[in-house]
């Protein structure tokens, strides 16, 4: 009995030590990210041209005064642009692939939502917000957006955010005509309600009427400049009650992400016109698909987006 209690005393110290191995192996794992992660921001640091000031050409400055104007005004965010500091000029293609490794690392902080639905809004760094080849996918499309958007003598500017009551620091890229990219601002959009249009004419020629209404949706920069619109419009053609025909269009468009729009009608005349419209857009980090059989527009992944799926239906 002795000898079994023993054995026993022994499997549940064996235990102990082996969890406690574990742990001090995962946190020394952890640290060594952290770790490379700052040597690699202060190797790029260090290979930027340092700059001959503070100060920011106007087009950015307005956009950091703006951007912090609409975080206040949508405080529910918890997100704040504490402090900003230049950095420096990007002068090679080494320094520049530098950058691209930075801001794609797993220990870069991103964020993404829109700024009118504070629910929708995640951050934090890249490696806990995302996971398997979801990370990786991420991962690939930062590092497509700065292979694309960010060129050798554009600078660097270092931004301290304090993000839900803690601070944490991103790169942001800019040039004499305003923020390039950076994760935080490139990920976040604010969004406005769908805007109603209608109007009517007669052509005098063919005899017959004309309306048409269209519904558009818009998605802005932090700053608050129109970033993306996304939209619908149907047209009916008619002569007294009747509709001889129906037109539509559709269009989606964004900097810096991803867009698609799609539409059909579904009655041409008779009585009345009607289309059905599936509309997307989102931020570079997501990602958008189109489904034929149920004629609809879906959002995956993590990044800010604006989806809308419905139809639209006029009378004379």
């Amino acid at each position: 009995m002795k000898k079994l209690f023993l054995n026993k005393l022994h499997l549940v110290l064996a235990l102990v030590v082996f969890s406690l191995v574990s742990c001090e192996k995962e946190n020394d794992d952890i640290t060594l990210d952290q770790e490379q992660a700052t040597a690699t921001v202060e190797t790029l640091k260090a290979a930027l041209v340092a700059p001959t000031s503070q100060e920011l050409p106007k087009a950015v400055g307005d956009q950091i005064n703006d951007s912090k104007a609409n975080l206040a005004l949508y405080a529910n965010s918890g997100i704040e642009i504490a402090e900003v500091k230049v950095l420096g000029t990007i002068s090679s293609e080494a320094t520049l692939n530098l950058s691209k490794e930075v801001v794609s690392g797993s220990e870069s902080v991103v964020a993404s939502g829109d700024l009118t639905q504070p629910n929708s809004i995640t951050t934090g760094k890249l490696k806990n917000v995302y996971t398997g080849n979801e990370l990786v996918e991420v991962q690939r499309n930062i590092q497509e957006v700065v292979t694309n958007e960010v060129n050798v003598n554009d600078q660097v500017l270092e931004i301290t955010w304090n993000i839900q009551n803690q601070k944490v620091k991103t790169l942001c890229f800019y040039n004499n005509d305003g923020i390039v990219w950076d994760n935080v601002i490139g990920g976040l959009i604010i969004s406005t309600d769908v805007t109603i249009d209608d109007s009517e004419s007669f052509d005098t020629q063919s005899r017959l009427s004309s309306r048409w209404r269209s519904l558009t949706w818009t998605a802005n920069w932090l700053w608050g400049s129109k970033r993306g619109e996304m939209g619908a419009k149907i047209t009916i053609y008619y002569s007294g009650s009747t509709v001889s025909s129906t037109d539509r269009s559709d269009w989606a468009y964004i900097s810096l992400g991803k867009a698609k729009s799609e539409s059909k009608t579904t009655k041409n005349s008779g009585s009345y016109g009607k289309i059905q419209y599936a509309l997307g857009l989102c931020t570079p980090v997501g990602s958008l698909s189109f489904n034929s059989s149920n004629f609809t527009v879906s959002f995956s992944g993590l990044g800010s987006n604006v989806v809308a799926n419905g139809t639209i239906t006029l009378y004379p």
